[in-house]
């Protein structure tokens, strides 16, 4: 049985890569997570108690525990998610975004590395250490154009340069060491499972609870909004099928303002889940100051992964969005644990008898 690390398998994308690999493929999956404020073992589901899923409590940055992991599962592969991945938590905090992206990655590439070097042929050839980035590594776009494989980095946030910096890592010990390295820079992720910080989760929880819906500035920047599962599809083809050395952007070819966004939300809550008082949820609308250097647009032009790999999304933002909204409506219990803090205790027998 082949066997993949994927770290960060407890926040949003990690899981619905994990519950998509463990519902579609034959890895066995060592999930490295060191379960911060956003890691949530509830996201992943049944696909948490399959045999073929391990858990493992563990810190990116710590190497004797990293190295540990690669002597007893002996890996045929890294997927690399583990990130702190919240912009304006990094413009109020961003020593911990430099710690875990970047010391982290460092920790993570040199164990990989050591590890790797050991491997005799075919193995050493077929190792693939493949780690999952941003289009905000980009810079902010203009009215028009797209990002692609080859456009300059210009990250404007403590965040984004974090991950540019990260990004930079694994290319230099691909050319440096040889390692086997993959990037992917994906756009806005939204979906099922996603932490109530983030705008779509944020916009429908406040209007279900009556409470402002706060839009930054005139709600006129662009976002290229990219659903989870179709994000989860890419990842696994890029990292069975793509070729050592490159980079790959995924979009979904959604781009939309934040305001249309937060619209768009509101009419499906009218329609699906009507306020008692019989007003609008776009009533909650409140519009704030700006953040700090909030990039104007972002898009990405994902024509290379289509061309090589054969991948297109399968959600319209219409379709995506409707999903999403009804899968909220639909999973109280998960945002009551979130929101009162009981998913960070809750740690199922079988991952805790598993934990290394």
């Amino acid at each position: 049985m082949k066997t993949v690390f994927v770290t960060g398998g407890a926040g949003f994308i990690g899981s619905a890569l994990i519950r998509l690999l463990i519902a579609e493929s034959d890895w066995r999956i060592v999930n490295i997570d060191k379960l911060t404020y956003a890691g949530n073992l509830e996201s992943l589901g049944g696909a948490g108690r399959d045999a073929r899923h391990v858990f493992s409590h563990s810190d990116i940055c710590d190497r004797q525990a990293m190295d540990a992991l690669f002597a007893q599962y002996r890996p045929d592969g890294i997927i690399h998610l583990a990130a702190e991945s919240h912009v304006d938590r990094s413009i109020h905090g961003p020593g911990d975004f430099i710690q875990t992206n970047v010391v982290g990655t460092y920790t993570l590439l040199e164990a990989a590395r050591a590890y790797w070097s050991t491997l005799a042929e075919p193995e050493r050839g077929a190792f693939r250490f493949h780690h999952v980035s941003t289009d905000e590594v980009f810079g902010s776009l203009g009215p028009t154009g797209l990002f692609d494989e080859t456009t300059a980095y210009d990250p404007r946030s403590p965040y984004s340069s974090s991950k540019a910096s990260s990004d930079h890592l694994v290319r230099a010990w691909q050319h440096t060491y040889g390692l086997p390295t993959l990037i992917t820079n994906c756009s806005n992720n939204y979906g099922p499972y996603q932490f109530p910080e983030k705008l779509i989760p944020l916009m429908i929880l406040n209007a279900l609870a009556g409470k402002p819906l706060p839009i930054y500035g005139k709600g006129d920047n662009i976002r290229d909004w990219l659903y989870v599962d179709d994000h989860a599809r890419a990842l696994r083809l890029v990292f069975e099928r793509g070729q050592p050395g490159a980079t790959y952007c995924i979009g979904g070819r959604n781009e939309k303002t934040n305001l249309q966004v937060v619209d768009t939300l509101c009419r499906l809550l009218d329609q699906q889940r009507p306020r008692a008082n019989g007003r609008r949820y776009e009533e909650l609308k409140t519009f704030v100051a700006d953040r700090p250097g909030h990039d104007q647009r972002y898009a990405i032009d994902a024509g290379k992964i289509q061309r090589e790999l054969g991948w297109t999304p399968t959600e319209s933002f219409e379709s995506g969005i409707a999903k999403t909204v009804a899968w909220y409506l639909d999973n109280g219990e998960w945002i009551a644990h979130v929101q009162s803090g009981a998913y960070r205790q809750w740690i199922d027998q079988n991952y805790s008898q598993r934990q290394s």
